[in-house]
């Protein structure tokens, strides 16, 4: 699974080819949770409140990055790094 991004110790990544809808997955420390893009909810897994917050502080800014990361890992293309959060 590509890294595409990582910042305050938390690892942003997406799979190829994977199940719908568009999200990607955040690893910090033993937590691990699934991100929806459109909407920033996480529909698995559990992050600590503050790290939530800024998960989803760096996917608002990013957005369409994700989106054309998602589209690209759906046709099985390189994904492109996403800058971290300052």
């Amino acid at each position: 699974m590509p890294r595409i991004s990582s910042f305050y110790g938390m690892v942003i990544r997406m799979f190829y080819a994977d199940h719908q809808p568009p999200h990607f997955h955040v690893s910090y420390a033993e937590h691990a949770a699934v991100v929806t893009i459109d909407t920033l909810t996480m529909i698995r897994g559990f992050l600590p409140p503050r790290q939530a917050r800024l998960v989803r502080r760096w996917a608002t800014l990013h957005r369409a990055e994700l989106i054309v990361n998602w589209e690209r890992a759906r046709d099985d293309k390189q994904l492109a790094s996403i800058a971290p959060l300052p």
